[in-house]
């Protein structure tokens, strides 16, 4: 190798790339296109292989695609977040309509993305890496592991200690109010609940896999026995006052109270656009994943609205709107303190069983980032004996219970949660929009009507500006969270041009370079991958010489 002052020439017939990382490339309906992308849906299985590219037999069916997605939405949210729509709406009408229009959002997101995702393989980042450049798409990853994974997880740890610690209460007393519940013992529970997955997860790694068929079973049992019973009720003519006074009598009229509502509906539908994750390997995507979105949505739509029929049929609305709790009051008002016992029970193992797949799945993208340079490397390494993950699920463990114990409750993590994830949704669908304009002739095996993107984009425009007034605080944080990850992305992005970056950034992200053993494009040359050819490089540009 040898260095001059204006130029250098580095020639190899090796593959000199082989320690520097792969590349992912992307194809959607004929473009390809590369991108430095943080693979939110790589797994660790193979340890040394992360890639989003098609391999292996595609396998997932259209019905395999359909219990995915509606696995992935029935979660705690249908067993928590009932009473945070109606204390807001304050109607039942009201309330009904809010989990409507939360389910038709979604089913408008969904669609959207199911024309954006075929045949491209990698969900909401990979978009965004096509229709606005890599920054963007570093964003949404960055804050997907740095504050939406653990500000879910710290959602669903509040749950379970809700309905945990609601359970041991009973046992001591005959009725105890949400409010008598001490928010020291909830944070506590949830902190120690984080604690104990986290080590299961550290101790073995296909714990997570098994368990996970359990626990779907016990949450769609207890969703099915919700609406049975309240079904039954209803048929009996024994429903509350809910049902003998105008639904929408005491409506709110407030679009601020909306949006919070909203807000807590959107939660509970969170996983509609899981099925594209899974686009590259399905058999026929073009057909499945259009098919499995609707028949998915239709049937969660349904039986979330069921769910909530059933509650006000068996409670009223002012102890629905008082609780984070409430299939356990609905057990307890239909069966005294043992039905309030049984559906505790099932929901916190529901509840346990999410934290465990989420916290699962998400040290492993923690993993993948340490590995890929985002993080410190130290958090890329696999346990020698366990072949797990610990230093990422130590770090995943450390910001949930930051979220637990700082961020204003389960009420206000949702709201976070979702202005979070829908700042990001609402550019993933505006992308879309961007294509038709400027891509008319990209080859779309599935073309929504252009007005479902338009009109996500427009809700979705409405939920974003609303937090400003409703929940300022948890705006504030968001983007605080999103700021944040823009320096970040220059200073660990090894491809990135030094002469590009403000000079401040540009002196951090050599020293950053050099700390990993890279070398700075600054320098005056870059490793290249070559096959027997020679590379020029001047002034930051590379050219092939011939042999």
């Amino acid at each position: 190798m040898t260095r001059q002052t204006h130029f250098g020439t580095w020639s190899s017939r090796r593959d000199l790339c082989q320690d520097r990382g792969r590349t992912r490339s992307y194809s959607m309906s004929g473009f390809d296109f590369q991108r430095d992308l943080l693979p939110l849906s790589s797994s660790l299985s193979e340890p040394d292989t992360t890639s989003f590219g098609e391999s292996g037999e595609k396998n997932i069916t259209l019905l395999h695609s359909i219990g995915l997605i509606v696995g992935l939405q029935i979660g705690s949210g249908i067993f928590s977040s009932p009473g945070v729509v109606v204390a807001n709406t304050q109607s039942v009408g009201a309330s009904l309509v809010v989990w409507l229009a939360s389910g038709l959002l979604g089913w408008t997101g969904a669609s959207s993305f199911a024309e954006l995702g075929i045949p491209l393989n990698g969900g909401a980042q990979a978009y965004l890496a096509y229709a606005y450049g890599p920054l963007v798409s570093y964003l949404f990853a960055w804050t997907a592991i740095s504050a939406l994974k653990p500000g879910g997880n710290a959602v669903i740890s509040l749950i379970f200690a809700e309905y945990l610690n609601r359970l041991i209460w009973h046992a001591a007393q005959d009725e105890v109010a949400p409010d008598d519940i001490p928010q020291w013992a909830i944070k506590l529970t949830a902190a120690a609940a984080v604690l104990i997955v986290s080590m299961i997860c550290a101790a073995t790694r296909n714990l997570g896999a098994r368990a996970a068929v359990v626990f779907t079973s016990v949450k769609i049992a207890a969703l099915i026995f919700v609406i049975v019973l309240g079904m039954i009720q209803l048929i009996r003519g024994k429903a509350s006052e809910s049902f003998s006074r105008p639904f929408f009598e005491d409506s709110s009229h407030s679009p601020s109270a909306y949006s919070l509502a909203l807000y807590s509906g959107l939660w509970a539908f969170d996983g509609w656009d899981q099925a594209n994750y899974v686009g590259g390997e399905m058999k026929n995507p073009a057909k499945d994943i259009p098919r499995a979105i609707h028949s998915s949505m239709a049937v969660v739509m349904t039986l979330f609205l069921l769910a909530n029929v059933s509650y006000f049929v068996v409670l009223d609305k002012v102890t629905v709107g008082m609780s984070n709790t409430v299939a356990l009051d609905f057990g307890h008002a239909l069966f005294g303190p043992a039905g309030g016992v049984v559906f505790a029970v099932m929901v916190a193992i529901s509840c346990f069983g999410a934290l465990n797949g989420s916290t699962f799945t998400s040290a492993r993208l923690i993993c993948v980032a340490g590995r890929e340079g985002y993080l410190p490397a130290t958090f890329g390494h696999l346990n020698k004996s366990r072949q797990t993950p610990v230093n990422a699920i130590i770090l995943q463990a450390v910001i949930t219970i930051v979220f637990i114990n700082f961020g204003g409750g389960f009420r206000s993590l949702i709201n976070f949660s979702v202005v979070a994830s829908w700042s990001f949704f609402f550019l993933t669908v505006l992308g879309l929009v961007i294509l038709r304009v400027k891509e008319p002739m990209l080859e779309r095996p599935y073309k929504t009507w252009i007005v479902t993107p338009l009109v996500f984009c427009a809700v979705a425009l409405f939920l974003l500006c609303m937090p400003i007034i409703a929940a300022p605080l948890e705006a504030i944080a968001v983007l605080g969270f999103v700021l944040a990850g823009i320096p970040v992305y220059y200073l660990t992005n090894p491809n990135r041009d030094q002469a590009s970056l403000p000079a401040f950034l540009g002196f951090f992200s050599s020293c950053f370079s050099r700390i990993r053993g890279q070398p700075s494009a600054s320098t005056g040359w870059v490793a290249v991958a070559t096959d027997g050819d020679e590379v020029e490089m001047l002034d930051n540009r590379t050219s092939r010489l011939s042999n």
